[in-house]
């Protein structure tokens, strides 16, 4: 398999990461084409491939950058493209109006179990960990007989925001007789699903890069009885091991972005989510190690990083979950 972007991809990963290193915010990441090369032609946008979502989220990991792109985009403009909505997905992709999806309810636990009920055109029910929920204009609601489209400020919607660790926001919740519209069965969230694993997948590669070049640089300038802590035999084994194990996380997204639409797709993100989970983990608890005390600091650089990756596990089903799920795939 060949590890390479097309010109214009890595044209467009370069202007992402300029921008962010000028601390430039979403509405500058959105006229660059970030949210565009999310979604095909036919889509509104000019990308959609499983390569483009692979450059977008590594640069924005890298630059560990805190956006919506990924829920109002990724899943939101994904779904609301699958259910014939292409003004609405493309009003997403260019940044116009930003969606959160509400699919996850209290006392679960990555089993997609919906008690959310419809009556005509209203919803009752609890929704949690809905990411971006409380700067959404629209939101898309699971409930039991499909995916219902809820404008933000309608009646009967409350909502507690909560930050989370990777430095975003998420809110619990609540619609009680709220006005909905059906837009589509619960089978469109196959597709926005994969890629949203692929994308925090992407993203968590590239913290992981950057995690592991913040440590290589640490252990060439720290010095202990006189020398650079880097240049011990045993600090040399842990960190190669740490790269191998990246190299290795970098080798599976790269498969799940080339498979995102192939017919196998459900292994490939079980199997994916399930390495980058272990390895992200991995990562996140040898490079605090291999820094020693300031890597326990808030201050550092490295905190935010830490964050990410363990939430990135977390999120859309932690590793032993898909491990799980790629066995039953396997064996089905």
């Amino acid at each position: 398999m060949q590890f390479t972007f097309s010109e214009e991809q890595t044209m467009l990963g370069d202007s992402l990461s300029r921008t962010l290193e000028r601390g430039g915010d979403v509405d500058a990441l959105m006229e660059l084409g970030a949210g565009a090369a999310l979604l095909t032609e036919e889509q509104g946008g000019f990308g959609g491939t499983g390569t483009d979502m692979l450059m977008v989220f590594r640069t924005l990991g890298r630059g560990l950058a805190v956006t919506p792109v990924l829920d109002s985009v990724v899943l939101g403009a994904g779904i609301l493209a699958a259910a014939g909505e292409a003004d609405l997905a493309e009003q997403a992709a260019a940044g116009a109006i930003r969606v959160a999806v509400a699919l996850d309810e209290p006392g679960q636990r990555y089993d997609g179990t919906v008690v959310t009920r419809a009556a005509g055109d209203r919803l009752t029910g609890e929704k949690t960990m809905v990411a971006g929920a409380d700067q959404a204009t629209h939101l898309i609601v699971s409930a039991t007989d499909g995916l219902y489209l809820v404008e933000a400020g309608a009646e009967g919607l409350t909502m507690r925001s909560f930050a989370l660790m990777d430095g975003g926001r998420a809110a619990e919740v609540s619609l009680l007789n709220t006005p909905a519209r059906l837009i589509g069965g619960l089978d469109l969230l196959a597709r926005p699903r994969a890629a949203a694993i692929l994308a925090i997948c992407a993203d968590a590669l590239g913290v992981m890069e950057r995690a592991s070049e913040l440590t290589t640089e640490y252990l060439k300038t720290r010095k202990q009885f006189g020398r650079p802590i880097g240049s011990f035999q045993a600090l040399q084994h842990r960190m190669a091991d740490l790269v191998t194990e990246i190299e290795q996380a970098r080798s599976a997204v790269w498969n799940l972005a080339v498979h995102l639409d192939g017919d196998d797709r459900d292994r490939h993100v079980a199997a994916t989510k399930s390495l980058v989970g272990r390895v992200a983990r991995r990562v996140a608890e040898e490079t605090v190690q291999l820094h020693g005390g300031i890597g326990m600091t808030e201050e550092y650089e490295l905190a935010p990083m830490v964050r990410r990756l363990l939430a990135a596990d977390a999120r859309f089903g932690d590793s032993d979950h898909h491990l799980e799920r790629f066995v039953a795939l396997w064996a089905a």
